[in-house]
Formats: C-alpha cells, structure tokens, sequence
C-alpha cells in the first residue's frame, strides 16, 4: 500500500491564504482575553494592592518569595522570580526570588522519593523563614502539592498570595486572614493563565514603584 502525501503548499502562498473561519476564531480569542481583562481590573486591583504590600514587607525586611505552580503555572512561577531578581522595566536592586519548580535534579529526586505530591512542601520546610512569602499559582485551586506547600508555609509563619481562578478552590478555603487571595472571576484554563500574567506583572511594577517612587510612562 503505498504511502497517501499531502500536495505541498509553498510558504509563502500559506502566509498569503485566507481563512476566515479560523481568522475570526483568533480574533474572538482576543476579545475573550480583553474583556476579562477589563473586568477583572475592578475586581482585582485591592487584592493585587494587598499582595504587592505583602511582597514589599517580605523585601524590605530581608525576606525572599518562593514561588510554585504546576504546568502553566509552573512557568508564570519562573517567570515571576527572573522579574523580580533581575528587576522588571527599571534598574534597581535586586529583590529575592526563587522558583520552587525550576531545579530539575530537585524536583525528580522528590518525585522518586515521595510520589510527587510533597515536591513544593519538602522544598518550603527546607528554604522558607518566618517573614518570606510563598507565591502559589494554580489555575482550579485544587492542586494537592500546593495545598501541603501552604499548610508547611503557614507552619514556618510565612504569607502566602495565592493566585487561582474559578471560585479559588480548596487553597482559597486553606487561606488565612493574613494570607491574600487573587482569584480570576473564569473557569477557562487558557484565560486564567493569560490574567495571572497579568497580575504578576502587576506585582513586580507595583513593588518597583513603592520602592523607587513612580515612574513616567513613554507615549
């Protein structure tokens, strides 16, 4: 039986065809994330205010954020930690952050050794202090390995800002009233991913801006 090829189609003529159908999909994917955007602004700026006055206490009294997620959320936790050591629009410096999921060696060998679900909690018994904060970021709320990162947290007497969507699932039922709770009014995985973004950038300018004053914004 012989092999059934494609027609090959020149690059430059799939760049130049058009298709509707999945040109409005993209654009409606745009729309989504702007207007959840713009919604969430209102409902987000206290508890963003609140964790941006929790990461500044933690720094400026010496303290260090140590962040996790799992997935998407794992990459947002690297992504915020390389903001906030190695600073965000503006010099200034440096601020102490760490991934929790961005040692490979580390993880695995907690993984082999455990099952998985201590792979944050064993690293906060370990690196956290009374006075650090632990960023935790879970799309549903409901991430096991998170939950037992909170409680050891809570253990070591640090604050934890927990960014989840939907209704905030067990980790905003876990919180305590000194913790803060970002949580993105969505069910949709793609879109809460897209307005943690957001709000970790929102945190790193907000803490450059409570210690370096406000910055003029180019037009």
């Amino acid at each position: 039986m012989g092999v059934v090829t494609q027609p090959y189609i020149p690059l430059q003529s799939a760049r130049l065809s058009s298709n509707p159908m999945l040109e409005q999909r993209i654009q409606q994917h745009f729309i989504d994330s702007a207007d959840l955007k713009y919604q969430s602004a209102q409902a987000l700026d206290k508890p963003v205010a609140a964790a941006v006055q929790a990461l500044l206490a933690c720094v400026t009294s010496g303290g260090k954020v140590l962040a996790c997620g799992h997935g998407g959320s794992a990459t947002l936790a690297q992504h915020f930690a390389a903001l906030f050591v190695g600073g965000f629009e503006r010099e200034r410096p440096e601020l102490g952050a760490l991934a929790l999921s961005a040692d490979g060696v580390l993880m695995t060998a907690i993984l082999r050794s455990d099952g998985g679900t201590p792979v944050f909690e064993r690293q906060v018994r370990a690196l956290g202090q009374a006075g650090d904060v632990l960023l935790a970021i879970s799309t549903s709320g409901n991430d096991a390995a998170l939950l037992r990162a909170m409680q050891a947290a809570h253990e070591r007497e640090m604050t934890v800002v927990a960014l989840t969507g939907g209704g905030g699932g067990e980790m905003g039922r876990a919180l305590r009233e000194t913790d803060v709770h970002v949580c993105v009014p969505h069910d949709r995985m793609a879109r809460i991913h897209e307005v943690h973004g957001l709000v970790l950038h929102c945190l790193c300018d907000g803490v450059d801006a409570q210690l370096l004053g406000e910055q003029e914004t180019s037009t």
